[in-house]
């Protein structure tokens, strides 16, 4: 199901290396039982065909409870699996190109780190953009660094394109992050390292709203 940042609060990315021990599938089903209704797949260790059998598996579990799945960076296993949509960075494929391959239904998300590049996305056909990293992360090996409130402030003013504020954002800031214009914040290890992940949905969830 294509949702998109805005239409939903709480936009969960996978990382078995925070995971708990805890497969990518039960990880997802706790996410998706919470209420969850984005799901990025993010797995930057693993091997094609390894990331194809879970994706094959997080498309079925995002069919059945009606969410939006997203891979990330890998166009060819998006198309696999039939995603909802991909995620690219400012690195990756060109979204131009990227639609050329996925063609016009599919979802293509583009990280954005500055107004220009928020704005280019606009123009190259993106769907969705990244605002950040809003804070430092160890999530990411290649991060930029932080962009902190300013392009935040601007892309709830300015964007064209529906966001998803991400990059270090957790329970104890999510509010001030809400409070800047984000009506979607992404995050990984405050949810997929949680011991309980539906308690710890329904308190980032808290947060935001408070």
């Amino acid at each position: 199901m294509k949702i998109l940042p805005g239409q939903t609060d709480i936009y969960a990315i996978t990382d078995t290396r925070l995971s708990l021990g805890r497969s990518v599938a039960e990880v997802a089903a706790a996410l998706l039982g919470a209420g969850v209704r984005i799901l990025q797949y993010r797995e930057k260790k693993l091997k094609a065909g390894q990331m194809l059998e879970e994706c094959r598996v997080l498309r079925r579990l995002t069919r059945e409870a009606g969410a939006c799945f997203i891979v990330n960076d890998h166009v060819d296993i998006a198309l696999l699996v039939g995603a909802d949509g991909v995620h690219v960075g400012q690195e990756d494929l060109p979204v131009a190109e990227v639609r050329r391959l996925v063609g016009p239904e599919m979802l293509i998300g583009l990280s954005t780190h500055s107004p220009e590049q928020a704005q280019a996305a606009a123009v190259a056909g993106a769907d969705y953009i990244g605002v950040g990293p809003i804070f430092p992360t160890q999530t990411k090996e290649d991060v930029v660094a932080p962009v902190g409130f300013s392009y935040l402030d601007w892309a709830a003013k300015n964007s064209a394109l529906p966001f998803v504020a991400i990059g270090g954002i957790k329970e104890h800031n999510i509010g001030e992050v809400a409070r800047h214009g984000a009506r979607c914040c992404a995050l990984v290890s405050e949810l997929v390292g949680a011991g309980d992940i539906a308690a710890r949905v329904a308190s980032v969830r808290r947060a935001m709203q408070g």
